[in-house]
């Protein structure tokens, strides 16, 4: 039987806390807009942490399915960019510490790291895991986004009606964690944020701010959120200016909005998932925003 605690290996002596906040997201697995992967980012980026563990990505990643970049200048290798899966203490802006788990989704013995979080979450006291990940959806990007929570306990998601019934998808390393600790009475909840199915390719920072204030409002943590705010003004901008130029993109919305009304105000159920709209695909209108958004990156430089 292997040892959970092989996986992974603690950066000095480990902090005294009470009840912290574990927020989790591992790239790799289904995330619409990089709303996981923004919004840790941003928070790792603003707030000032420590690394206090971190896991054996080379046990745990299989290289060749997912290649580490490397630089090449001229005659020779200068650079690798290693990859990391830690957990980081952090502090909201009222002072409050929490922790952040953010790297690569490993590719192999998901049930052992799903043990080792677990003694991790023990030793540290944590008294919430939350993950978060956006999801493609039939909604357009002039509505308020949505999402959908699910909790290892229903009184965590605070009655709120999901747009899914039962169903059965590829598995993630998040969903198993949530799923396996929950089992075993740890308090999990994550939130699928709601993006625009034709943005899901792309970065989308306002999923990303519906995310922390997801965050804020499950736990109490109080996040700085201006530069990824500024950000997705600046996006939504620039999609309004895309669409602006394209009739076909502003039918294409235009009919979105007419459908996701219709639904909020239960003139009709069908669903927010149907693949079967007289509109352009998701990957039609995705195709055009990318064309656009590729060539705003070139004129940037």
């Amino acid at each position: 039987m292997s040892d959970p605690t092989d996986l992974y290996r603690l950066d000095g002596d480990l902090p005294e806390l009470t009840d912290p906040v574990l927020i989790y997201h591992f790239e790799g697995f289904v995330d619409a807009g990089a709303t996981g992967r923004l919004a840790l980012g941003h928070l790792l980026a603003e707030l000032e942490h420590r690394v206090i563990a971190t896991f054996d990505v080379d046990r745990l990643l299989d290289y060749r399915s997912r290649r580490p970049v490397m630089t090449f200048d001229t005659d020779r290798w200068t650079d690798y960019e290693t990859p990391e899966l830690a957990v980081y203490l952090t502090r909201d802006v009222t002072g409050t510490p929490f922790l952040i788990m953010s790297g690569p989704e490993p590719d192999r013995e998901w049930e052992l790291v799903t043990e080792a979080v677990g003694m991790l979450v023990t030793r540290l006291g944590v008294r919430t895991l939350v993950t978060v990940h956006g999801i493609p959806m039939g909604v357009p990007h002039t509505r308020p986004l949505g999402l959908t929570s699910h909790a290892s306990r229903p009184e965590l998601v605070n009655g709120q009606n999901s747009p899914f019934g039962k169903v059965r998808v590829p598995g993630s390393l998040a969903g198993l964690i949530e799923l396996r600790l929950g089992a075993k009475g740890h308090d999990a909840l994550g939130y699928a944020i709601h993006v625009p199915h034709y943005l899901a390719q792309a970065e989308y920072p306002q999923a990303a701010v519906t995310a922390l204030e997801a965050i804020t409002r499950g736990t109490g943590l109080v996040f700085p959120t201006e530069a990824l705010r500024d950000a997705a003004e600046k996006t939504t901008a620039e999609i309004e200016e895309q669409i602006a130029a394209s009739d076909e993109l502003a039918g294409a919305i235009h009919g979105l909005e007419q459908q996701y009304d219709a639904f909020q105000s239960g003139a009709t159920r069908e669903s927010l998932l149907a693949e079967d709209t007289p509109m352009p695909t998701g990957e039609e209108l995705a195709a055009q925003f990318e064309a656009f958004l590729a060539e705003r990156d070139d004129h940037d430089g």
